[in-house]
Parts: C-alpha cells; structure tokens; sequence
C-alpha cells in the first residue's frame, strides 16, 4: 500500500469517526428537548394540542431549510454547514430555556422555529457527509450514523428522565447541553471529506448538473421521498409522543415516560448498530418491508398494553421497527454521489414533513381521541411506506 494510499484510508476513518460524534450531538440536542416535553406542557400551562401547535413551529423551521439545504452544502461544503445548523441550533435552545424561565408562548414558538432552522441544515450535511464516507468504504455504514443519532438520543432521554426525578427544570438543563453542542459542532467539522462530487462527474453531466429543481423531477427520488414520508412518521411519533402517551395512557410518572421513550431510543440505536450488515446480507427491500412490520406491531401493542411493562415491549419493537428506514432513504438518495447532496435534500424534505409536521397532527387529534389512542393514526402511511419499500433497490450491483 503507498503511503498516498494510507493517507487517504486516515482521513476517511477520521470523517467516520467525525461524522459519528456529529450525529451523536444532532440525537443528544433533539431528545432533550423532546423527553421533557411533557414539562413544558406544565410550565406553559397548555393542551396537547396547542403543544401540537409549537412543535409545527420547529416543522416549519426545518421545512423552510431542508429544501435549500444542497444549495448551502454547495456554497460552503459540509463542514461549514453543520458549523452554521449546529450554533443556529444552540443559539435557539438558549431562546427556549430563557422563553420558558418567562413562561412565554410566543418566546417558545419563535425559538423552536429556528431550532428547526438550525436541526434542517444540520440534518442534510450530515447525511451527504455520510453518504460520501460510505461510498469511499464501499459498505453500508449509515446506519451505525444513524445509530449515533439514537445513542446521543438515548443519552439524552437518560439525562432528562434522571434530571425530572431530581427536580431540576428544563431551561437549566437546555442551557448546559446548548453550550455543548455549540463546541461540538465547531470542532469536530475540520474532519471531514469535503463534498466533491463534481470530479466524479463525466464532461456531459458537468455540463447539466442536478440542482435542487432537477432533482425535484426525479421521479424515483420522490418516490423514495414518499416511502421515507411514510417511514419516519413512526419515529417522529415516537420520538415526540411516546413519554406523553404513557403518561396520559397509561397514568406512569414523567420520569416514567421518560423512560419509556429511553428504551424505545435503546432499541432503535442497537438495530442501527447491526443494521448495516442485516441489509448488506438481505437487502434494502426486504429489510424495508420487514422494519415496518415491526413497526406497526410494536406501534399496536403499545397503544392497546394494559400495563407498564406490556408497553415497554411495545416500544422496543417500535424502536427496532422505526430504526433502518430513515438510513436506507439516505443510502438510496445517494446512490448516484455526483447527484447527492441535491437528492438527499429533496427525500430529507418530504421524509421530514412527516417526521416534524406528523407529530403536531397527532397533538391536534389527541385533543379529540387522547394522544395515546391518536397514535393509531400512523398505521396508514406504515403500510403506505411498506408497498413502495421496493423503490429502494440499490441502482448499483450492491445490495
């Protein structure tokens, strides 16, 4: 092996391990802020609904970035981008906890629109950063990124259950993990692999390249789109109403829905530990359809458990049902590096109008039906995403 050669393997193992401790902080950021969530039903004095109503603040945050965001990574490349999501992100957890100290509504909603601002740039640059470590690997390892994503989730569900049962509020907790992730996301950046699809690009694609617009007519991108509209759903659901439905539901504590939604973190980052080897093995669409399978069982036996611990399998199930869906959308919008960073912008923005807009629907109907039974709801676009899952095919020879 030169020595240009094993240059080069150092710096890809650098951008993995980089990129892995990006999505750590990316998981650890949102579940602190969304374990406690029913804290700040009390603190604010609202229903679920109008709870339902701030979190379509921070969809709409994210919605309003997610389309631009391979625009962004185009101008300044990945690692600036993470840089600029990650402190727009920390910058809003400290609106939020400053808003809720205020018992303030409008403060609240402001903050999190930009929080989704900050999570939407965030999000796309760390996909198509590993979507192009993975190319370079010649393996599946996005779901172990994903998996990180879930550990900094499961880390911060911890944090908060522990921080509830000993009384300490939320804006406090916001401010510290703000600050956190703000030296994070600066540092941990100047490792990556910049973004350069272009010279993998023959002469005639140089001279038609995929923006935004042109991949927004591709019609398997959108179908991808669709199938992780669909799939995401359940994660986004679970990841914003899981510790409040156990509360409403089943009458638990909040340190008992936190809890919960723990373990429910817990199973969806082991599935993405070993994820990447199970599609490898059989393949993006059975392993597609058989996640949502999972999914939709642990989804039931949640909702109809007549006990604690009856749910508790439910969420695990749930967890390993929801875990690989959103990775492999990644994985297949990035088949085609030269065309990555625009497609994987346009399936990041469907797939999170069901993973950010989704759960405020759910506050909305859960003042109607209670939000435990509202989760039923996300049983249609499960077999929706189900039905599609064969659009998924890897274009290569790669499984």
């Amino acid at each position: 092996m030169t020595t240009t050669q094993q240059i080069a393997e150092r710096q890809v193992s650098a951008a993995a391990i980089a990129t892995f401790i990006i999505f750590g902080a990316n998981g650890l950021i949102f579940a602190s802020w969304a374990a406690r969530i029913p804290a700040v039903t009390e603190m604010l004095h609202i229903s679920s609904g109008q709870m339902g109503t701030l979190l379509l603040c921070t969809a709409v945050g994210s919605l309003i970035a997610l389309p631009t965001a391979g625009h962004v990574i185009g101008r300044i490349g990945t690692s600036n981008s993470v840089r600029a999501g990650g402190f727009l992100a920390a910058l809003a957890g400290v609106a939020i906890a400053m808003s809720l100290l205020a018992e303030s509504v409008p403060g609240t909603a402001v903050g999190l629109f930009f929080f989704g601002i900050g999570i939407g740039l965030w999000d796309v640059s760390q996909n198509v950063e590993g979507a192009d470590v993975e190319h370079r690997l010649r393996r599946t390892i996005m779901p172990k990124f994903h998996a990180a994503f879930s550990g900094g989730a499961f880390v911060g569900a911890l944090i908060g259950a522990g921080l509830s049962g000993l009384g300490v509020g939320l804006p406090q907790h916001l401010l510290v993990i703000a600050a956190v992730v703000a030296v994070l996301t600066f540092i941990t950046p100047r490792y990556f692999i910049p973004h350069e699809a272009a010279a993998q690009q023959s002469p005639a694609e140089e001279a038609k390249p995929d923006r935004g617009p042109s991949a927004w007519r591709d019609s398997r991108t959108l179908l991808i789109g669709v199938v992780v509209l669909g799939a995401t759903l359940t994660e986004g659901a679970g990841n914003d109403w899981i510790a409040k439905a156990a509360v409403d539901g089943l009458g638990t504590s909040e340190s008992t829905g936190a809890l919960l939604f723990a373990l429910f973190v817990l199973a969806m980052t082991g599935m993405r530990f070993v994820g990447g080897s199970v599609i490898d093995r059989y393949g993006r669409v059975a392993v597609l359809r058989s996640s949502m399978a999972a999914a939709a069982a642990g989804l039931g036996l949640f909702v109809f458990a007549g006990n604690v611990w009856l749910a508790a399998v439910g969420a695990a199930l749930w967890g390993v049902g929801a875990a690989l869906a959103f990775p492999m959308g990644m994985s297949a919008a990035a088949d085609d590096p030269n065309h990555a960073a625009a497609r994987v912008s346009v399936v990041s923005t469907i797939g999170y109008v069901a993973f950010l807009a989704g759960p405020p629907l759910l506050g909305y109907l859960g003042d109607l039906t209670g939000i435990h039974l509202a989760l039923l709801a996300i049983g249609a676009p499960i077999l929706v995403a189900l039905l599609l899952a064969g659009v998924a095919k890897p274009l290569s020879s790669r499984k």
